[in-house]
């Protein structure tokens, strides 16, 4: 069984290039878990096995940018979404969570690990220090909200020279 669109219903989907992945999700511990099973099958589609060490680290980030949009990012009744975009050659994935959330940003990691007892804190630290680098910045599409963005370097990439963007 196939659903397709009648032609008569205007679809606003941008098309999508074989490099990039985008979706909404419940901003609930459920959808996090989605996104982040979501983000390990299209790494996988890219050439990056679900037991590979690339996977494990693009989906160890998604998950955590993921929670937090659920657990601090939260507004009821609004979603957030996922966008993965893999550069060219395929050397570096973007991974961006946007909720709707924009009067709690997350906090500078610190350089040490949080406390054993510690009850917050370590998502962001691994983030940290798993990505080549990280932020935040404004909705792109204007709004309420914040997109929360981290880009991983894959095996075999050289990182960019002195002074380059």
């Amino acid at each position: 069984m196939t659903t397709e669109t009648h032609p008569s219903v205007e679809t606003r989907r941008r098309p999508v290039s074989a490099g990039e992945f985008h979706m909404r999700f419940s901003a609930t511990p459920r959808g996090a878990r989605l996104a982040r099973r979501l983000a390990a099958h299209r790494l996988a589609v890219w050439g990056h096995p679900y037991d590979a060490e690339p996977n494990d680290t693009v989906t160890l980030v998604v998950g955590e940018l993921a929670a937090n949009a659920v657990t601090h990012g939260r507004v009821p009744g609004r979603d957030f979404r996922l966008r993965l975009t893999l550069d060219g050659p395929g050397r570096l994935v973007r991974v961006e969570v946007t909720d709707t959330r924009d009067d709690r940003m997350p906090p500078e990691p610190s350089a040490a690990p949080p406390g054993p007892y510690a009850e917050s804190g370590r998502g962001l630290w691994l983030v940290d220090a798993l990505a080549e680098r990280w932020g935040v910045c404004p909705r792109a599409e204007g709004g309420p909200g914040k997109t929360v963005y981290a880009e991983v370097r894959l095996p075999g990439a050289v990182p960019p020279g002195p002074g380059a963007a």
